[in-house]
């Protein structure tokens, strides 16, 4: 039995702003499932403290401004830990971001002390009685616990996830001063990036292993299209480097018992899931009709999931007897632009914006095709989601969708392998070209049955996952005993 302590920004259904907090609230069940002590660690945000019961069982400072609290993540037996400091973490609103859409000035500050309190309990020195195996750090906001872990002779083996490389927590010179970090951490080789500090480069430079959320992204971000900089240095770490693809809640999200759509079904009775486009259509106002092929997307309305493209693409649509279903929220002018094309084609052309559960998954139970045309994409959820309600996923060939989307050519089509549509280039006259490719396969009631039928054989559990990861927790573990062994050779001689 490993101890695993999963340090995280976000854990779902505490916390949550995006895949990440998907990922914290997953699989640590699934880990503790297949026989593992594992613990979160987690800031104590109001609204986290506010989803559980949660007891002070370490008090951290004299004025009772830093505590631990203890709790479980709810609906499991996971134990949580929270991190309560009013003045960091007792705000309301997003974890990351004030109510001006700018990052909280004291963000530094705030994920530092998660770090350090971090390291202390990995360390075994807050009097909890338990000191892990592992630390298991999760993007920037842990990623100086694996660097401040560095210097502790006996520490457990780390591991690092990169969730988006994108999002870095780059700040100034002065930052670093302000945090007292050790002086050698100053180094092209340690946290100074371009004469910033960087606290990602905590967990890519330290840590014994790093992961990312799919094959096919840590190979993407190993280049200049999508190493946003770090492409070196994890080019550098490339042995140390691996991409675990991330699970979806096989419970949560499955069509035969899905509470959120009227009519269940499963692949062998497929003849029933028309009854949920039907209601799909009912749902949103568009014309109840089988026969038009229905798409759909749930995401962010933002440049990096192309939406620019499928908007640039609604002249050609409209054109074609096609619905198109839009659920979500993001930048002004694409929720405008999208809003204008609703009202122009009411029967047509449905959009939601923000996002809801029930609404996610009657579209998934019920669209045709489903939108994931995005310029890059670390791993993606709504595509295996897609695959496991029979709905044909539309992907570029990048990340996480490259690795769990096997295209609808002549080939895979005859072997039985293909679950979805793929293309190559963010332009819209590839998206297009797949949307057609999609329109002719969903006209075709035996090849789509047959695609449908592939993509729902997927195992895309978690339980999977967990246990590559558990393999990797080995190979960290062998990798710090390796080099325990180095240093006292060093010592020695």
């Amino acid at each position: 039995m490993k101890k695993i302590l999963f340090v995280t920004s976000e854990a779902y259904p505490l916390i949550k702003t995006g895949g990440l907090a998907d990922v914290s609230g997953s699989l640590p069940i699934a880990l503790k499932g297949l026989g593992h002590d594992v613990r979160i660690l987690l800031p104590g945000y109001a609204s986290a403290m506010a989803a559980g019961h949660f007891e002070q069982v370490r008090l951290l400072h004299g004025d009772g401004e830093i505590a631990i609290l203890e709790g479980v993540l709810p609906g499991s037996t996971v134990p949580v830990w929270l991190l309560a400091h009013p003045q960091y973490f007792g705000r309301s609103g997003n974890p990351y971001l004030g109510p001006d859409g700018k990052p909280w000035p004291d963000n530094p500050e705030r994920f530092s002390l998660l770090c350090h309190v971090a390291v202390e309990m990995a360390m075994n020195r807050l009097g909890l009685r338990w000191k892990p195996d592992i630390v298991h750090c999760n993007d920037w906001q842990t990623g100086l616990a694996p660097a401040l872990l560095s210097d502790e002779p006996g520490r457990p083996a780390t591991v690092f996830t990169i969730h988006n490389l994108a999002y870095q927590g780059v700040f100034p010179h002065e930052t670093f001063v302000k945090l007292r970090l050790p002086n050698r951490f100053w180094s092209s080789q340690a946290l100074e990036f371009y004469n910033q500090l960087s606290f990602i480069k905590g967990g890519l430079v330290f840590a014994d292993r790093i992961t990312t959320v799919s094959p096919h992204y840590a190979e993407e971000i190993q280049g200049e299209e999508f190493g946003a900089g770090l492409e070196g240095l994890l080019k550098h770490r490339r042995e140390r480097l691996s991409g675990i693809l991330n699970g979806i809640d096989a419970d949560a999200w499955n069509p035969a018992t899905d509470p959120f759509i009227g009519t269940n079904f499963d692949i062998d009775s497929l003849e029933k899931r028309p009854a949920n486009k039907a209601a799909l259509q009912r749902a949103f106002k568009l014309a109840e009709d089988d026969g038009i092929v229905l798409m759909a997307w749930v995401g962010r309305l933002v440049q990096q999931k192309g939406i620019d493209l499928v908007i640039e693409l609604l002249p050609k649509l409209i054109r074609m007897p096609i619905q198109l279903v839009i659920v979500g929220s993001g930048e002004a002018r694409y929720e405008q632009i999208l809003l204008h094309w609703a009202r122009l084609y009411p029967d047509r052309i449905a959009v939601k914006l923000g996002y809801d559960e029930p609404s996610a998954h009657l579209i998934e139970a019920g669209t045709d095709l489903f939108l994931m045309p995005s310029r890059f994409e670390p791993c993606g959820l709504n595509q295996m989601y897609s695959q496991r309600y029979g709905a044909v996923p539309v992907v570029r060939h990048v990340g996480g969708l490259a690795d769990t989307v096997d295209d609808a050519n002549a080939t895979n089509l005859t072997m039985g392998r293909a679950t979805g549509v793929v293309f190559r280039d963010a332009a819209a006259d590839d998206l297009f070209h797949a949307l057609n490719r999609g329109f002719v396969l969903c006209q075709n009631k035996v090849l789509r049955e047959k695609v449908q039928k592939a993509g729902m054989s997927k195992d895309f559990s978690w339980q999977q996952s967990a246990q590559r990861y558990l393999d990797l927790y080995d190979r960290a573990m062998a990798d710090r005993l390796t080099a325990d062994s180095l240093l006292r050779l060093d010592v020695e001689t």
